[in-house]
């Protein structure tokens, strides 16, 4: 495989994990988002979505990096 395909890969896996990411932080988010008898909790915003975009782009290029280092 070229370089320019294993890039290409990495980049992609990066674009899947965010995306994996998104989708588990957008599970049950508007019950987080909302608490009972209260206002809304703003920090699911700035600080669970960015968490679970770089988890999930920290977890798949991991992934990618033994999958690639055992090939």
């Amino acid at each position: 495989m070229g370089q320019r395909a294993r890039a290409a890969g990495g980049c992609l896996t990066a674009a899947l994990g965010a995306g994996l990411g998104l989708a588990v932080w957008s599970y049950d988010v508007r019950n987080r988002f909302q608490r009972f008898e209260a206002g809304p909790d703003w920090s699911v915003l700035y600080a669970e979505l960015p968490l679970a975009v770089f988890g999930g782009i920290l977890a798949s290029l991991g992934v990618w990096a033994l999958v690639r280092r055992g090939g």
